[in-house]
């Protein structure tokens, strides 16, 4: 299954661990937000799944 990850400023994501047991397609480190990025910066997420959809279809 194609995964999108999107890392915030504060989130502590292993690359290599998520790249080892899921297919990532999509990784983007957005340098801001923190833990609660979907009330945080809702339009940065709403831009990298777009960008993840676009992607995948």
């Amino acid at each position: 299954m194609p995964t999108g990850v999107p890392v915030s400023n504060h989130d502590v994501t292993i690359r290599r661990w998520a790249e080892r047991d899921h297919h990532v397609v999509h990784w983007t480190e957005l340098g801001e937000g923190g833990h609660f990025l979907a009330m945080e910066r809702p339009d940065l997420l709403i831009g990298d799944l777009r960008e993840f959809f676009r992607k995948v279809r």
